[in-house]
């Protein structure tokens, strides 16, 4: 029905689903209508995976119809062809008195929104995010004059700030802020890994599987087997799972990689989180809980903990302090090519093609995963940081561009020249080594430097040095590696470069490896 009201819109977006910290905790049932649009457009912009686009279409008419069921008016539209051609139908439908919408997470977006509204003569509100812990003039402030602020300064004043794992006389629990030195194990061969639990998609998912599967056939990625969480309810269900059965092993192996897991003991709850189906400061209390009640060790709270109000929030507040530019940084110079493998998985590296293979399949792989072998690949290989970082944001079903820039750009790739991270996260097949057990299924021999049977990896990382030495060599936490470097005679550190270039000709060629 036509309403002609004077009332205002509240335009929700897919990454904003949930009353609390948007500008619906202000505009309650009667005071205003509710916008939602799917745009075809937009979705095509890059390959998304399919996952990806059934997760947040899916999660957004679960969420209007939950508004609905609270006696929200919600205008919702199913497969727009553009946002424009939306906005104007409902404009002309409901007549707004003006349009509000929430400060988007990722930069810029709101101002573009609020253009698009402003060219059809209605009022635009941008009503603050609060769906982040942290504050961005708070963070601002701590930053002063300097380029860069290191995590665990920011993660101590959010322990001070939400009062998480902090004791009665205001001191960190167990006496030190940072459990990390326990939290490095390798995978044991008799670790069990419990079942990451699915959720079976009802009729609005199938719809929306079916949406996906018509318009977006050539996308990356698979959309058999879809199971993420879509709802409120069936996030917290995962959030429960993880507490009960993955939470006490996540410290003692969150850097550790099992061929064939995705998840181990990571929760899969980072999609819920950047959507809005959970709230990130509920989560950390419930995990907090379960060491209060004696269900899980320090170390592992302490180290999920500092992953959510320290990692998830200095991420998003370095990403707006840098915005504009940041995605385009490239201090290394690193100008190759995505190499085919990141599409299809084959290559002859394990550990790679496992990695690659999970993304295909689930649409997300854990953290270490994409950082020390995907991205740790793409850091050694000099391929262009703005192809990896657009991979990792059409690939993964939890990323949107202000978590995965600076993890990729900042983190993975170096490419901010240190104004995330306080070094390169470069490693040979060494560390594959030590923490995953995929060099033992591999054909390529990670104690070889050279040859045809060597691990790629190798030469890779000892050429990575060589050729970013004068950048390099002035940061401190590299100087192990350059001291390591400079014992090699003339004739190895000249054979590890001769491999390593014939390596990036392949790449260049997209020729397998």
């Amino acid at each position: 029905m036509t309403c002609h009201d004077p009332i205002p819109t509240v335009w929700v977006l897919g990454d904003q689903l949930t009353v609390d910290g948007t500008a619906l905790a202000s505009h309650p049932p009667g005071s205003c209508s509710v916008l939602f649009i799917e745009s075809l457009e937009r979705a095509r912009q890059l390959p998304y995976h399919p996952q990806k686009l059934i997760l947040l279409w899916s999660a957004m008419r679960h969420f209007a119809e939950d508004l609905r069921k609270k006696g929200y008016a919600v205008d919702y539209h199913e497969s727009a062809r553009t946002f424009t051609n939306a906005l104007r139908s409902h404009i002309q439908d409901h007549r707004p008195s003006r349009i509000i919408l929430t400060e988007t997470a990722e930069y810029g977006v709101a101002a573009r929104l609020a253009k698009m509204i402003e060219a059809h003569d209605i009022a635009t509100e941008i009503a603050p995010n609060r769906m982040f812990l942290s504050v961005q003039h708070a963070f601002e402030k701590r930053m002063g004059n300097k380029d860069t602020i290191r995590m665990e300064t920011f993660y101590r004043d959010m322990r001070r700030q939400t009062g998480l794992l902090m004791n009665d006389e205001g001191e960190p629990e167990g006496g030190q802020w940072n459990f990390d030195k326990e939290n490095r194990k390798p995978p044991r061969k008799d670790l069990f890994v419990p079942p990451m639990p699915g959720f079976a998609p009802d009729a609005t998912t199938r719809a929306v599987m079916a949406l996906v599967a018509r318009e977006f056939p050539d996308h990356f990625g698979k959309a058999d087997g879809f199971d993420w969480p879509v709802t409120h309810e069936e996030a917290n269900q995962l959030l429960e799972h993880f507490l009960d059965h993955r939470l006490d092993l996540f410290g003692p192996y969150q850097d550790a990689i099992v061929a064939g897991e995705p998840y181990l003991y990571h929760s899969r709850l980072s999609a819920a989180l950047n959507v809005g189906l959970l709230d990130p400061l509920a989560v950390c209390r419930a995990v907090e809980a379960r060491y209060r009640e004696g269900q899980a060790r320090l170390a592992s709270v302490e180290g999920f903990i500092r992953q959510i109000i320290g990692w998830r929030e200095f991420v998003y507040r370095v990403y707006h302090h840098h915005m504009p530019g940041y995605t385009e940084r490239n201090e290394l110079g690193a100008d190759g090519s995505l190499p085919d493998f990141y599409w299809t998985a084959d290559t002859d590296m394990f550990c790679v093609r496992d990695a690659v293979g999970h993304v295909q399949t689930y649409g997300i792989n854990h953290h270490i995963q994409r950082l020390m072998i995907t991205g740790n690949f793409a850091l050694i290989a000099g391929i262009s940081p703005q192809a990896v970082n657009e991979w990792y944001w059409l690939a993964y079903a939890d990323a949107y561009e202000w978590v995965v820039s600076p993890n990729v750009i900042g983190m993975a790739l170096y490419a901010d020249g240190g104004l995330l991270a306080s070094k390169p996260y470069a490693a040979s097949a060494n560390y594959i080594n030590k923490m995953s057990d995929c060099c033992r299924q591999c054909r390529y021999n990670p104690r070889q430097t050279t040859g045809p049977d060597a691990c790629p990896f190798n030469a890779l990382y000892w050429d990575f040095l060589a050729r970013n030495a004068t950048l390099l060599r002035r940061n401190p936490r590299m100087a192990l590696a350059y001291k390591n470097w400079d014992r090699k005679p003339e004739s190895e550190q000249r054979d590890l470069r001769t491999h390593a270039r014939a390596i990036r000709e392949r790449l260049a060629n997209q020729q397998r490896l």
